[in-house]
């Protein structure tokens, strides 16, 4: 590695990494420039062992000797000229916006997303993030989803971007682990007329998680999971549905789904957070195995 210490926050090879904190900002200029900002050790290695190239790295002085494995790695499969620029805590935070939880990020280079067919091949349970905003959430989802042998995540056009700095973070790098894809990539009118028309070509089952007159119990749609193959309510490929904080899924997505599900609860709580709900449900209708 090629190890450069910043004097100037202001480097333009350090641009990359300029103003982290500017949500709509970043959310522009990384998919234009081809990249994303993995952030911490432990993301950056779960985007290495998945095979993303770096395209750079900024590392807080104390944290260099910490990341000889990385640099080893890196070297080893993309050669030594991967610039390492070192800086000290008080310029990263200058030029980043925020102090950095474990002095370490990377740049690196986006991928082709693959197609929804692609991701979906071979699956028998997926999750689809509708218009989620947060990125806190969109990460637990990928989170709870890699944890819970979720087998694809597909992320409708206004969804956030799974790769930003803190959605990746907060999925521990997992969003590097479990297939995904955007379902009608940018086009913001495919989803969700068509987008639910191209799961059903694909087999799966549409089940809208939200609290409506005709909801289903989570109880009633895993007995229709576990019931015999060959009883006429039997689910095989399931895609769950999770909505945007607050208002929830589309009218239209409710109306389109095959079913609509609801998660039973007590003490006049109405809802779950999506993160947890997400969790609730993929834990719920996992393959007993």
């Amino acid at each position: 590695m090629r190890l450069i210490h910043v004097d100037n926050i202001d480097d333009e090879r350090i641009a990359a990494y300029t103003n982290l904190t500017e949500l709509q900002l970043r959310n522009r200029l990384e998919p234009a420039k081809g990249l994303f900002i993995a952030e911490s050790p432990k993301v950056i290695d779960r985007a290495l062992a998945a095979g993303r190239e770096p395209i750079s790295l900024l590392v807080e002085e104390p944290w260099i000797a910490g990341m000889s494995d990385e640099f080893e790695y890196i070297d080893q499969h993309w050669g030594p000229d991967i610039p390492v620029y070192v800086a000290s805590p008080e310029q990263l935070k200058r030029l980043t916006g925020y102090r950095l939880h474990r002095g370490a990020l990377s740049a690196m280079k986006r991928w082709p997303l693959p197609s929804v067919e692609e991701v979906c091949r071979g699956a028998r349970r997926i999750a689809v993030m509708e218009n989620i905003v947060d990125h806190t959430n969109v990460g637990a989802l990928m989170r709870s989803a890699a944890a819970l042998d979720v087998d694809a995540l597909l992320v409708t056009p206004s969804c956030g971007d799974p790769l930003y700095r803190r959605a990746a973070r907060v999925s521990m790098g997992t969003v590097f682990q479990v297939p995904w894809t955007r379902i009608g990539g940018d086009d913001t009118h495919f989803w969700p007329v068509q987008g639910l028309a191209q799961l059903h070509e694909l087999g799966f089952a549409t089940a809208a998680m939200a609290l409506d007159d005709d909801s289903i119990s989570l109880d009633e749609l895993v007995r229709r999971l576990d019931n015999d193959p060959a009883s006429p309510d039997h689910i095989d490929k399931l895609a769950l549905i999770f909505g945007t904080e607050g208002d929830g899924l589309s009218h239209r997505t409710i109306s389109d789904a095959d079913l609509t599900v609801k998660i039973p609860m007590s003490h006049g709580v109405d809802s779950l957070n999506v993160a947890a709900s997400s969790a609730v449900a993929f834990y719920a209708t996992r393959v007993k195995h």
